[in-house]
């Protein structure tokens, strides 16, 4: 097994879509002491995640993140419409968007993967808990996956 350390990475541009300040601020912390994961962007809705994504308005020079966590259960646009819209894009489908969910509800995950999320997490009710999986959730992503590089035509 090689040894990813031994091919380190530049700082990953995470984007949190999460209208809860208290998961927003869990996740913040738990990206804390991540090395590869220290911009982290965070929307509270749906439709300022695309202009996000797309550049718009207030976010006309933001990054192109290299992930995406999306709470399922978010305002204006809902979540299952900002994922849809995503993979659809060929200038964003390549990003990897997990869908983050509270619900129990087995149709969410099963239309988040129909809808090509690339993992769903189930949102731990204990704060220790959630900031562990998103430790390994970023471990796993920056650390073991490949990743693109770069933009395309940019």
């Amino acid at each position: 097994m090689s040894d990813s350390s031994s091919h380190p990475r530049r700082p990953a541009d995470l984007l949190l879509i999460e209208d809860n300040p208290g998961d927003a601020r869990l996740v913040e912390e738990a990206l804390r002491d991540c090395p590869n994961a220290n911009r982290l962007h965070i929307v509270s809705d749906g439709d300022e995640a695309l202009d996000f994504l797309y550049r718009r308005g207030d976010h006309g020079t933001a990054p192109r993140p290299d992930l995406v966590l999306l709470d399922w259960n978010i305002p204006r646009t809902s979540g299952e419409n900002v994922l849809t819209e995503v993979k659809a894009d060929p200038d964003l489908k390549h990003i990897p968007v997990t869908v983050l969910t509270g619900s129990k509800d087995d149709g969410d995950v099963r239309r988040s993967y129909e809808k090509h999320a690339n993992a769903c997490l189930h949102k731990a009710v204990e704060p220790g808990e959630f900031m562990d999986t998103i430790e390994v959730y970023t471990d796993f992503w920056l650390s073991v996956a490949k990743l693109p590089t770069g933009e395309e035509g940019s």
